[in-house]
């Protein structure tokens, strides 16, 4: 048996297909789902969902929404969402690196709101770069 899973975007359908299990970045941690899961609405944050088809797991950069979970089937409603294969890894680096820089700029200038909007930036970017197989040091 198998799940029924729809990422749904503003702008476009991001998957649409069946799946054996999912992890879903809710924003309490990660959330693993599997068939016959109990009902479930869940908040998302922005990461990386892992989606198994068979042997083989997809990634999906996730920037917040909602999922439910119900007769196994998933509907997530996000913000924004790219599936990790269609990311070049080497831009996502690099966007990567860059807002990393610029948070730093950020906190040393001592203005807040720029200090948030970086703080966002980066979130983004490494989301997008881990989808796309980066590796992240914490």
């Amino acid at each position: 048996m198998t799940l029924t899973v729809r990422v749904i975007a503003p702008d476009k359908i991001v998957w649409d297909d069946q799946a054996e299990e999912i992890i879903l970045p809710s924003t309490t941690g990660q959330l693993g789902i599997l068939t016959n899961h109990a009902p479930l609405l869940t908040a998302l944050g922005m990461g990386v969902m892992r989606i198994r088809d068979g042997k083989n797991w997809k990634a999906i950069a996730l920037l917040g929404g909602f999922a439910e979970v119900e007769n196994n089937e998933v509907k997530i409603l996000v913000n924004g969402a790219e599936l990790g294969d269609n990311i070049d890894k080497a831009q996502a680096g690099a966007v990567f690196e860059e807002a990393q820089r610029k948070l730093d700029t950020a906190t040393q200038s001592g203005d807040r709101q720029k200090q948030i909007q970086a703080e966002n930036a980066l979130k983004r970017a490494r989301v997008r770069y881990q989808a796309a197989g980066g590796v992240v040091a914490l």
